[in-house]
C-alpha cells in the first residue's frame, strides 16, 4: 500500500512552501530591513561613536518648520534661519516671508516678523554683533515656454537737473508704434547732472557761458500689456511715459532694446536690514544703490562690509558695480568695480586683499569672472592664481580659510559644471597666499564627485565636511550620505559617522557654541532616482556630535569667569580649574552661510599664558584686523586629546 501524507501534513507543507516562496520573492526587502536594523544598532554603540561621532535629529514643532535658505549664528548663541519666501512662489505671491530663531540650548523656536523677501539675500556679521542682511527677491523667474508677455529691462532717463522723478509700479511706457508696456516695480531716477562751461571776459571775471545737462538713468523691468508677437522687439527705441505732460514728458522717457518672451530670471531688491540679536528683530537701514539677488557680503578689516555681484532689478548679473556698507552711518557708498558671478567666495587675507577662490553659486556666463585671484581693493587690481584642477567645475564648490588663519591657506572642495550640468569633481585644492607667488596645489580627493558640500571649521583645527550630491540638486537620487574630517596637519581625510538626511542645494551647516555641528535645509529637484516625482524642501534639522565629545563625556575643559572683550593689550584672562590640561586656544568667528558660501568662518590661533597657581589662563589675540576682523567670536580651548570646551563669547573691537 502506497504512503499517503495526512491532510494536516499536506497543509503544513503547503504553508511552509508558501512562506519560502514569499521569502524568496521579498528577499531584497528582507535583507535591506536587516541591514538597516544592524546599521542602526552599530552606530548607536559607544565604541563606534567614540571613533566616528554621531547624528541626532532635532525636534522642530510642525508649525515652526521653515525652508532654511540662510543660517547664521548670533553672539547670543541662537541660530537665525532665514527662509524669506523659501523658493516657493505661492509664498512670494502671498507676501509670506519667514525667519526662525532657534535656541540650541533650550531647543526652542521663535518666528520672527520678516519685512521683505530675503530669499537669496546676502549677509555678514557686524562688529557690534548685529547681522547685516541685504538684497533678496523682487520677482521669481519665468522659464522658457512659460513667458506669455514680452518683457525686459527698460532704462528710464531723466533730463531734469532740478529734481528726481519717481514712477510707480504700473507706469505705462508706449513705443513709437503704439505698443504699451507696464513697469513691475517702482523706480526712482535721480536728477540730471548739470555742468557749467565758463569763459573769461575782459574784466577778468568768470561768468556762465553755457550749461551741459547729462541725463540720469535707472532701470525697471517692464512687460507688455497684451500677449502675442506684436510686442516682441530687438531694436533700440525711445518710449514715452504715458500720463506725463509738458516739460515732464520731454525730460522723462524710456529706452529699451530687447523685449522678448525668452526666459526671465529672478530679480533682486535693494533693501538692507540689520538683525538685532538682543531685540530679536530686523531694523531697516539705507538701501543699496543696486538691487541684488545672490550677492556675497564680506566683512573688511575696518568693520565695513563689501557687497558684490547678484542679479539686479531686471534680472541681469550686476556688471561690477560693488558697494560698501558703513555700520557707523548705516549707509552705502561706491566700492571698487569688478565683475563676479553670483555668490562668489571672497576671503579677507592678511594685508587686506580679498582672495576669490572661484567658488560661486551659478548665475553668469561660463567664460567670465570665474578664475581665482587676489583682489587689491585699494588699487583695484586682480592677480590671477593658477594651478587649480578642474577649473570648469567650481560652481557649487565649497571654500574655506583653513585653520589656523595665520597660515593663510585656503581650500576649495568639490564643485560641478556651470548651470544644470551633471559634472561634479572630487578635487580638493589648497593655495598658500602667504607666498610671494601663490598657486593652487591638489589636496586629497573626496570620496566621490560632490556638489553643495558643507564644510565647517572645528575647535581642534580639523574641517568637518558632510552631505552634498553628485549631480545637480540631487538629481538621480545622488545625495551623498557621507561625512569626513580633513586634517590640515596630515593633509588627509578620515571617515566620520554618516548623516541620515540628504543635503544638496539650499542647505547649510555651522558650528554651534557647544562644539557640535548643525545642518539645515536641502532643495532637491526630484524625490526619486528615476526623476519622476518632484522633490520637497527638507525641513528636518540634524546635529552631529564629534568623536572627541563622545570620548570626553562630561569631562571637558572649561573656562570660568572672565571679560566679554579684550583689554588694551589684546588680552583676556579667565578663571579655570583646567589650566593644566589646556593645550591651545582658538578664536572662531560665527558662520553666516548660504548656497555653500560661508566667507565669515575663520579660526585664529591665540597665545596662551597660564598663571603659576594654575587657576587662570590668559589668551593673547593678534592685533592685525586683516587677520582678526572686528566682531564677536567664540573662544574655545582644547586639551592635548582634541577635546574642546564650550565656547565663551568675546568681542574684538
Amino acid at each position: 500500500m502506497a504512503y499517503r501524507p495526512s491532510r494536516q501534513f499536506r497543509k503544513t507543507l503547503l504553508g511552509t512552501c508558501a512562506v519560502l516562496v514569499l521569502a524568496a520573492l521579498n528577499a531584497p526587502a528582507a535583507v535591506s530591513f536587516a541591514e538597516e536594523k544592524y546599521h542602526a544598532y552599530k552606530i548607536a554603540q559607544p565604541d563606534y561613536q567614540r571613533r566616528y561621532g554621531s547624528w541626532a535629529e532635532v525636534r522642530v514643532p510642525a508649525g515652526l518648520r521653515v525652508n532654511a535658505i540662510h543660517a547664521a549664528l548670533l553672539h547670543t548663541g541662537k541660530v537665525l534661519l532665514i527662509a524669506g519666501s523659501g523658493n516657493n512662489q505661492k509664498n512670494f505671491d502671498a507676501g509670506t516671508f519667514e525667519t526662525l530663531l532657534w535656541d540650541p540650548v533650550k531647543n526652542t523656536f521663535k518666528k520672527i516678523p520678516t519685512p521683505v523677501d530675503f530669499f537669496c539675500s546676502g549677509h555678514a556679521q557686524l562688529p557690534d554683533g548685529r547681522l547685516l542682511v541685504a538684497g533678496g527677491t523682487a520677482r521669481y523667474e519665468v522659464l522658457d515656454g512659460e513667458v506669455k508677455k514680452a518683457g525686459g529691462g527698460m532704462r528710464v532717463k531723466n533730463e531734469n537737473p532740478d529734481a528726481p522723478v519717481t514712477l510707480r509700479k504700473g507706469t505705462v511706457f508706449r513705443s513709437p508704434s503704439g505698443v504699451e508696456y507696464v513697469s513691475t516695480t517702482d523706480v526712482t531716477v535721480p536728477k540730471a547732472k548739470r555742468e557749467f562751461e565758463i569763459s573769461y571776459f575782459e574784466s577778468g571775471q568768470m561768468k556762465p557761458w553755457k550749461t551741459k545737462v547729462t541725463a540720469a538713468e535707472a532701470r525697471v523691468f517692464v512687460e507688455a500689456r497684451a500677449a502675442g508677437p506684436g510686442a516682441l522687439t530687438t531694436e533700440a527705441a525711445q518710449y514715452e511715459v504715458v500720463g506725463l505732460k509738458g516739460e515732464d514728458a520731454d525730460n522723462v522717457y524710456g529706452i529699451a532694446q530687447k523685449l522678448t518672451t525668452e526666459k526671465q530670471d529672478f530679480q533682486g531688491i535693494k533693501a538692507a536690514y540689520e538683525f538685532d540679536p538682543k531685540a530679536e528683530k530686523y531694523v531697516p537701514v539705507a538701501p543699496m544703490k543696486d538691487a541684488r539677488w545672490y550677492p556675497t557680503l564680506v566683512g573688511l578689516d575696518d568693520g565695513r562690509v563689501l557687497a558684490v555681484s547678484g542679479l539686479n532689478d531686471v534680472g541681469d548679473v550686476v556688471p561690477g558695480d560693488n558697494e560698501i556698507y558703513d555700520p557707523g552711518t548705516k549707509k552705502w557708498s561706491k566700492g571698487p568695480f569688478r565683475y563676479f558671478p553670483t555668490y562668489p567666495s571672497l576671503f579677507l587675507t592678511k594685508g587686506g586683499k580679498l582672495l576669490y577662490t572661484g567658488s560661486n553659486a551659478g548665475y553668469g556666463p561660463a567664460e567670465k569672472g570665474r578664475e581665482p585671484g587676489l583682489w587689491d581693493l585699494e588699487k583695484n587690481t586682480f592677480t590671477k592664481l593658477g594651478g587649480l584642477s578642474d577649473p570648469d567645475q567650481l560652481e557649487t564648490s565649497a571654500s574655506l580659510l583653513l585653520p589656523p588663519a595665520q597660515n593663510q591657506k585656503v581650500m576649495v572642495l568639490g564643485g560641478g559644471g556651470v548651470g544644470e550640468s551633471d559634472k561634479s569633481t572630487a578635487r580638493t585644492s589648497i593655495v598658500d597666499v602667504s607666498k610671494d607667488s601663490p598657486v593652487f596645489t591638489d589636496g586629497p580627493s573626496l570620496p566621490q564627485g560632490t556638489r553643495y558640500l558643507s564644510s565647517v571649521l572645528m575647535p581642534d583645527d580639523t574641517v568637518f565636511t558632510s552631505g552634498g550630491s553628485e549631480d545637480y540638486r540631487g538629481r538621480g537620487g545622488s545625495d551623498i550620505l557621507k561625512a569626513q574630517f580633513y586634517d590640515p596637519r596630515t593633509n588627509a581625510f578620515t571617515e566620520a559617522a554618516e548623516p541620515t538626511v540628504g543635503r544638496n542645494y539650499h542647505s547649510e551647516a555651522l558650528l554651534l557654541p557647544d562644539g557640535r555641528v548643525a545642518t539645515f535645509g536641502s532643495d532637491p529637484l526630484y524625490a526619486d532616482k528615476d526623476n519622476t516625482r518632484l522633490g520637497t524642501f527638507e525641513q528636518r534639522v540634524e546635529v552631529f556630535t564629534p568623536p572627541s565629545l563622545h570620548r570626553a563625556g562630561t569631562d571637558r575643559p572649561a573656562l570660568g569667569e572672565g571679560p566679554g572683550e579684550l583689554d588694551r593689550n589684546g588680552r583676556a584672562t579667565f578663571k579655570t580649574k583646567d589650566a593644566g590640561r589646556i593645550a591651545k586656544a582658538r578664536l572662531m568667528r560665527p558662520s553666516a552661510v548660504t548656497h555653500t558660501t560661508d566667507v565669515e568662518q575663520r579660526s585664529i590661533e591665540l597665545g596662551l599664558l597660564k598663571s603659576r597657581d594654575g587657576l587662570t589662563v590668559t589668551v593673547d589675540v593678534p592685533d592685525d584686523r586683516t587677520l582678526v576682523p572686528p566682531g564677536w567670536y567664540m573662544l574655545f580651548v582644547t586639551d592635548a586629546d582634541g577635546v574642546s570646551s564650550e565656547a565663551t563669547w568675546v568681542q574684538v573691537r
